[in-house]
């Protein structure tokens, strides 16, 4: 699970929400959930039809600027994130990794 968020209630309403819908997207705002997209198959896949995937995209991706994100694509970025095998830094459940180095690191070091 990679959660991002500026304070821990609306993270863990994130999760509270993660967990009912058995794997997904969210986003939260001031513990309010302002758009989602389930995704129940081995938490990575919907059972929704197509338009009504990509419709909830477009709803996670907008509710994700108007909380001031300016990537493009959010939940994508942080849906590749996590993937260790594409090089560079990469979040994992070992911790931080160098993927080109294949060891451990630190944002500090």
């Amino acid at each position: 699970m990679v959660v991002v968020g500026a304070n821990d209630a609306d993270i863990l309403s994130v999760i509270r929400e993660l967990e009912k819908l058995q794997g997904g997207q969210v986003t939260v705002a001031d513990g309010e959930v302002k758009a989602e997209l389930g995704l129940p198959v081995a938490g990575l896949v919907s059972d929704q039809p197509l338009d009504e995937v990509i419709s909830r995209i477009a709803g996670l991706n907008s509710a994700a600027r108007t909380l001031g994100c300016e990537l493009d694509a959010p939940f994508m970025t942080l849906s590749f994130l996590s993937l260790s095998p594409i090089p560079e830094l990469k979040l994992t459940d070992q911790g931080l990794i160098d993927a080109v180095h294949l060891r451990k690191t630190s944002l500090f070091a």
